[in-house]
C-alpha cells in the first residue's frame, strides 16, 4: 500500500533490490525519531547490508501528542514497519535531556539523579540508559512515557531497544576518527539542531547539541566550542555530516567562515547497493550508525 498520509511528508525513499518482505524476520529495523521527523532503516545484520531507507518530516505540531499522532498515522499506512517479527527493533530518540557517564563511575540506581543535575526531567518522562562497553560509556536520557508505551504496544511480542540519537553519532564518530589523525572537530547538522563532537586517540573529548534558530547560530556555536577546546579555527579541520547539500547556499555560508570544512564519509561498515547513490555520502550518518550499536 502506498503512503498517503497527509500529515507526514516523505522526503526520501531508497529500496535495495535485495530487500524481501518475506525475510523480515532476518532483518533489523532501526527507527530514529523525534517530534519533527522519522527516519526508517532496514538492514541485514548477517552481511551488514543496508536495504531500505526512508525519511519523513512531521507537521508543525511538535508536542508529544502531535508526535504520537504522526507516528500512528504513518504506522497505519506503511506497508511493513508495524510488523512484529523483525529480528531486532532499535528505536533511536531525538530528545534534549541526556547525559553521558564513564561506565566506571555509573550507578543504575543513581541514573535519574545524575541526569536531573544536568536538565529537568518532566513528570511525563522516564529515564532510560544505554551501555556502550567498547567505549566504557553509559548514556542516560529522558523519554516521554507516552512515546515509550506507544512503541512497546506497537511491537508487543518483540520489545524494542531504546537508544539516544547521540549514541549513534558518538559511536560513528569514534569509529571514523582514526582515519583523521589531525583530530578535527566533527559536526552533524540535523533539522533545527546542531551536534558537535571532538575525539582523538584517547576517545571522546566532547559532545553536545544546540538548538538552532537562524544560520548565525551554527557559526556561533562552532566557534564557541573551538575556543573552549583550544582548537585553531584557521588550521583545524571540521568534518560535517547531515542535512546540508553539497554546494548548497548553507554550505557556501559555512565555507565563508570555516575554510577548512569538508564533508564526512558514509559509514563503511555497511554495504550499500547502487540505489544508495541517490543519497549524498554525508547524509543520514546517525540512523546508519544505529546498526553499530550493541543491542541485545
Amino acid at each position: 500500500m502506498p503512503i498517503t498520509a497527509t500529515s507526514c511528508r516523505l522526503l526520501k525513499k531508497i529500496r535495495d533490490e535485495k530487500f524481501d518482505e518475506d525475510r523480515i524476520d532476518s532483518y533489523n529495523l532501526a527507527l530514529l525519531t523525534g517530534p519533527r521527523d522519522l527516519q526508517v532503516m532496514v538492514y541485514d545484520p548477517q552481511n551488514l547490508q543496508a536495504l531500505w531507507l526512508e525519511d519523513y518530516v512531521f507537521p508543525s505540531a511538535h508536542d508529544n501528542d502531535g508526535w504520537l499522532a504522526s507516528l500512528q498515522e504513518l504506522f497505519d499506512q506503511h506497508p511493513f514497519i508495524s510488523a512484529g517479527f523483525w529480528k531486532k527493533i532499535i528505536i533511536g530518540v531525538k530528545t534534549t535531556v541526556f547525559v553521558h557517564h564513564p561506565e566506571s563511575l555509573f550507578s543504575e540506581a543513581d541514573a535519574a539523579t545524575c541526569l536531573g543535575l544536568s536538565a529537568a526531567i518532566h513528570a511525563d518522562e522516564e529515564v532510560h540508559t544505554f551501555h556502550t562497553p567498547a567505549h566504557n560509556m553509559v548514556t542516560s536520557f529522558a523519554l516521554p512515557v507516552s512515546v515509550k508505551n506507544w512503541f512497546t504496544s506497537a511491537y508487543p511480542g518483540n520489545r524494542p531497544c531504546f537508544v539516544h540519537q547521540s549514541c549513534a553519532l558518538i559511536e560513528g564518530t569514534l569509529q571514523e576518527s582514526p582515519g583523521y589523525p589531525d583530530a578535527p572537530l566533527y559536526i552533524y547538522v540535523d533539522r533545527f539542531r546542531l551536534h558537535i563532537l571532538a575525539a582523538d586517540r584517547s576517545g571522546l573529548r566532547y559532545y553536545n547539541q544546540f538548538a538552532i534558530q537562524n544560520f548565525n547560530d551554527y557559526i556561533r556555536y562552532i566557534m564557541l566550542v573551538m575556543h573552549t577546546l583550544h582548537i585553531d579555527q584557521r588550521t583545524s579541520r571540521v568534518i560535517m555530516w547531515g542535512y546540508v547539500g553539497k554546494n548548497s547556499p548553507h554550505y557556501q555560508e559555512f565555507y565563508k567562515y570555516i575554510r577548512t570544512i569538508t564533508y564526512g564519509n558514509r559509514p563503511e561498515f555497511l554495504r550499500y547497493g547502487y540505489v544508495f547513490d541517490e543519497v549524498q555520502e554525508h547524509q543520514y550518518f546517525d540512523v546508519l550508525n544505529m546498526a553499530r550499536l550493541p543491542v541485545g
